[in-house]
């Protein structure tokens, strides 16, 4: 019979770890305005915060899928893309499509090649809009730095006539050397400013 010792220092270290690792994955209030609330998040082994958005928008879900999936139709994107080339586009199904962020100088901008899945519940009406890195799509621009570590969906549900409860969230490592301001666009206010031009123009009389 074979029995196994821990020593209780052991199982004391191994507990704190595990709340270490819980509470870094926990969401921290960041922002708040007209609705929206944004959240940040440390995770394990990155570098940069991951973020999150909610708001409750006064339109139906599927009005408000239309314009999210539709990348052929960007208006109303972060005003710090200056160039959208979609590549392939199955509506509400699959899109491909490759972007540049135009970052002030001395910065170097950055690019970011996506391949991005809608998926919409028919019983629930809860749709889902997930995109991931497809470095390879485009070939790459040496004045430009290419985003590869990025994610990000987009989740919208039904809550009411009319009424839809709308979640971002992501992460995005935009590589290389950067300033504090440009740590702070990607993870707070690009997204609030992405999620509030949703609502604004969702809600638009």
């Amino acid at each position: 019979m074979i029995s196994f010792f821990i020593r209780p220092g052991l199982i004391a270290a191994m507990v704190l770890s595990a709340l270490i690792s819980v509470l870094s994955q926990t969401w921290e209030f960041a922002k708040e305005k007209d609705g929206i609330k944004l959240y940040t998040r440390k995770d394990p082994g990155k570098s940069i915060k991951s973020y999150k958005g909610t708001a409750t928008i006064h339109a139906p879900a599927e009005k408000i899928l239309a314009m999210l999936e539709d990348v052929n139709h960007t208006e109303w994107w972060d005003k710090n893309v200056n160039y959208m080339k979609v590549i392939f586009y199955e509506k509400n199904k699959r899109a491909l499509y490759h972007m540049v962020y135009d970052l002030p100088w001395p910065v170097t901008d950055r690019d970011l090649c996506v391949e991005a899945i809608t998926d919409i519940d028919p019983v629930t009406g809860i749709s889902k809009i997930t995109a991931n890195p497809l470095p390879s799509l485009v070939p790459e621009n040496k004045k430009m730095i290419r985003i590869r570590d990025y994610h990000q969906t987009w989740t919208v549900k039904p809550a009411g006539k009319d009424l839809s409860y709308v979640e971002l969230e992501g992460y995005a490592d935009p590589s290389g050397s950067i300033p504090d301001w440009l740590s702070n666009m990607l993870i707070v206010d690009s997204p609030f400013t992405v999620i509030s031009n949703v609502k604004i123009k969702m809600e638009k009389r």
